[in-house]
């Protein structure tokens, strides 16, 4: 049992507050920022359902990303921190800043603290999207984490958001990070249990597709790991020494298309899928779409793109094991189902 105290930042959030339970699970002492105290009581509720009552083992730190006050004294006495915050909408932002500028400068922001109270080690959430987008990528080859988007590409705001974001931290350790460490975790999009009405974009596409919500899907794929693995992931970047330095790809298996998502769905959980769409959208009707949506234009650009990751680095160096992509996805609906959040719930 380590005892040693973990800031944990943007701790309401989906993953931020699986992050909690698994540093609780081991012992440790947690601090979590959130941007306003009322959602101290959502935290507390999150990690209820997630079988957690942390009592004196979890304490709180109302610090926003976009202003230094109350990041001293959330730092203060801690060993280690996961920067988990960082702004996720399901749609489009109004201009591209409303993401890159809370990303960017608020990595900075927590980092500058981290160093100056003297934290042994960052964990960055990164993203998938700091290392796939932007350029394109020979085929039958997977992205590694010695790849990195382009930001100048045809790229989404969020994409470049990431991208800046992750950056900006490199270059900061490089240049004033003193004896502060640094580690990124990249996953790709995370589902699994969701532990409140308030969960990720990706596994908002799963609630959306058992409540009927989506007549077709568009032709495209993307990556899927489990909310639980990428945590753990968190903690081994964390702690472990040869973890310093480097970024951490999480993804569970091969890319999965929208269909095979959806008709994991339909296989397993039965009646509570029945109004999960398998359909196939023409790419001229999504793309005519993006001219009236801003979520179809974000997917436009990447119909028909044939992609894939690796996760060997994070198994062959930390002893990685992600569950499979099916289980991780089955969890989120089978989470939905258990909190009653879906329409076909009783």
């Amino acid at each position: 049992m380590s005892g040693e105290l973990v800031v944990v930042t943007g701790g309401s959030g989906f993953l931020g507050a699986h992050c909690i339970l698994a540093l609780l699970k081991e012992g440790y002492r947690v601090r979590t920022t959130v941007r306003s105290a009322s959602r101290k009581a959502d935290v507390l509720a999150m990690l209820k359902v997630g079988g957690a009552e942390p009592g004196d083992a979890l304490s709180f730190a109302v610090a926003d990303l976009m202003a230094d006050k109350g990041w001293p004294e959330a730092m203060a006495g801690c060993a280690y921190v996961l920067h988990v915050a960082s702004p996720f909408p399901a749609g489009a932002p109004k201009h591209e800043d409303d993401l890159i500028v809370p990303a960017r400068e608020g990595a900075l922001r927590v980092l500058r603290a981290a160093r100056d109270a003297g934290v042994r080690r960052v964990v960055l959430t990164s993203s998938f999207a700091a290392v796939g987008y932007g350029k394109p990528q020979p085929a039958g080859v997977p992205f590694t984490e010695e790849n990195w988007t382009d930001p100048t590409g045809r790229v989404s705001a969020y994409v470049k958001s990431k991208t800046l974001a992750e950056r900006a931290a490199w270059d900061f350790i490089a240049t004033e990070g003193g004896a502060l460490e640094l580690a990124t975790v990249n996953p790709v999009g995370i589902f699994g249990p969701v532990l409140g009405a308030d969960h990720s974009t990706s596994t908002l596409f799963v609630q959306r597709l058992m409540d009927g919500a989506l007549p077709g899907l568009p032709r495209m794929s993307f990556g899927v790991v489990d909310v639980r693995d990428v945590a753990d992931l968190h903690l081994r970047a964390m702690t472990r020494p040869e973890a310093r330095g480097q970024r951490f790809l999480a993804v569970a298996g091969d890319f999965m298309t929208l269909q095979a998502i959806a008709q994991t769905l339909k296989a397993r959980l039965g009646k509570a899928a029945a109004r999960v769409s398998t359909r196939t959208l023409p790419d001229w009707l999504v793309r005519i779409a993006g001219l009236f949506s801003a979520e179809a234009a974000q997917v436009a650009p990447e119909l028909g793109k044939v992609k894939n990751a690796t996760s060997k680095k994070a198994i062959g160096m930390l002893g990685w094991a992600p569950r499979s992509r099916e289980d991780a996805v089955i969890a989120t609906g089978e989470s939905l189902i258990r909190l009653k959040l879906l329409k076909t719930s009783k």
